[in-house]
């Protein structure tokens, strides 16, 4: 509406204005006013092609007309996406147009009467023109110009910012869904390794109790308090990890009405989740190397023959190097039991410059040795080269050539 509007005023004002251009040049009145009209009518297509309004309005400007259409023109060229020097010469022109048709006309004008005009009056007032008509709308147009790209800038770029917000998103969700995974890994072998051994001593020390209830009570009641230790150790060591698991979970919770972006979601998600992950392995940090000595003797004591050597200098290492030490040693002599019980089982473990080795080997069981019926779920091997190989550490285990069996690890101290 508005295009049409000043296409409007353009044409009556340059139809107007072209009565007395056809009175000059000897034409018609109505060929110079529809002349007028079509020029000024050119208006209407200012912001699909500007430099086509303002070489009419350079056209018309020896007929003195055009005047809206040289200034509006000149602004749509101006705030338009047309390179710059072609703004700048197509100024110049309609400066230059305008200053020769004022300076001629001036000085064609005989209506001066008997006042003394300086010389210097013409070209002051032709020049003052001249850049009264062109600057003005150029200098805006150039600013509405340059502030649209800018408007147009910052709404890409607000737009490529929610696409990165987005993307970090998704990138939080699955670094929170990785946490959550590793830590229900963790979990596992935890759940795994307490209950795997516990109740595999339970088991063998209950089979022994079973079996001399009657002809030895008092090692029948020996038994049963190992049984009793034995259950409340692994109670002790679950409630332990339950608790863990009680005490996280609430760090992205909201309420019902609660509006939060998706990113901050994403981020609280994936920081929750490694949070739960650290206060989790903090809680329950595991056992220590200088447990190792008891966790033979509890096989011992399960009538095991186990053979426990250390070398080195005994050192404090670090907490977690130490809990998959024994780990591994724990589910080694579980093992053992469920598939060699009664063979004779040696424990080595090194203390290096950088690093801890330990291994456990078992002779082959004798042959009258009975099985203590124990399952295996086939996840103990796996979690301990899961836990060897997340500290940087090598896992070998296997058969020996005397019909045994052997597990070695070595983990670097720091």
């Amino acid at each position: 509406m508005l295009d049409v509007g000043l296409a409007v005023v353009s044409a009556v004002e340059c139809g107007l204005e072209g009565i007395p251009f056809a009175w000059e040049a000897g034409i018609p009145a109505g060929v110079g006013a529809v002349f007028g009209v079509l020029a000024g009518s050119v208006l209407l297509v200012r912001r699909k092609w500007p430099i086509a309004v303002v070489l009419v309005a350079i056209a018309v400007t020896p007929a003195a007309m055009g005047f809206l259409m040289g200034v509006v023109g000149l602004y749509s060229l101006a705030a338009s996406e047309v390179p710059r020097r072609i703004i700048a010469s197509l100024a110049g022109m309609q400066s230059v147009g305008v200053l020769i048709v004022m300076f001629v006309r001036m000085r064609q004008n005989p209506a001066r009467g008997d006042v003394e005009v300086g010389d210097w009056i013409v070209p002051f007032a032709s020049i003052t023109t001249a850049i009264g008509v062109t600057a003005p709308p150029l200098l805006l147009g150039l600013y509405v110009g340059a502030r649209r790209r800018l408007m147009e800038s910052l709404r890409e770029r607000a737009d490529s910012l929610e696409r990165e917000l987005q993307l970090l998103a998704e990138r939080a969700e699955e670094r929170a869904e990785w946490a959550r995974g590793e830590e229900r890994t963790r979990i596992a072998r935890e759940m795994h390794d307490v209950v795997a051994h516990r109740v595999s001593l339970m088991v063998v020390h209950a089979a022994a109790l079973q079996a001399v209830a009657r002809k030895d009570p008092e090692k029948a009641v020996r038994n049963a308090a190992l049984v009793g230790d034995m259950g409340r150790q692994a109670l002790t060591e679950l409630r332990e990890m339950l608790g863990v698991l009680r005490s996280g979970g609430d760090g992205v919770r909201r309420g019902a009405g609660a509006s939060v972006p998706l990113a901050a979601v994403g981020v609280a998600a994936a920081a929750a989740a490694s949070r739960a992950v650290g206060e989790a392995e903090g809680a329950a940090e595991g056992p220590c190397l200088s447990e190792i000595e008891e966790l033979v003797g509890q096989s011992a004591a399960a009538g095991m023959v186990v053979d426990l050597s250390v070398m080195g200098e005994v050192r404090s290492c670090a907490r977690e190097v130490e809990s998959t030490a024994y780990r591994v040693v724990q589910e080694a002599l579980t093992n053992v039991h469920k598939h060699a019980a009664g063979a004779k089982t040696y424990v080595r473990l090194a203390y290096r410059v950088s690093e801890i080795a330990m291994q456990v080997e078992n002779e082959p069981p004798p042959e009258a040795a009975s099985s203590a019926g124990l399952p295996s779920g086939g996840n103990g091997l796996v979690g301990m080269k899961e836990r060897v190989s997340a500290l940087g550490g090598v896992f070998v285990s296997g058969p020996t050539d005397a019909g045994g069996f052997r597990v070695s690890a070595v983990i670097p101290a720091s």
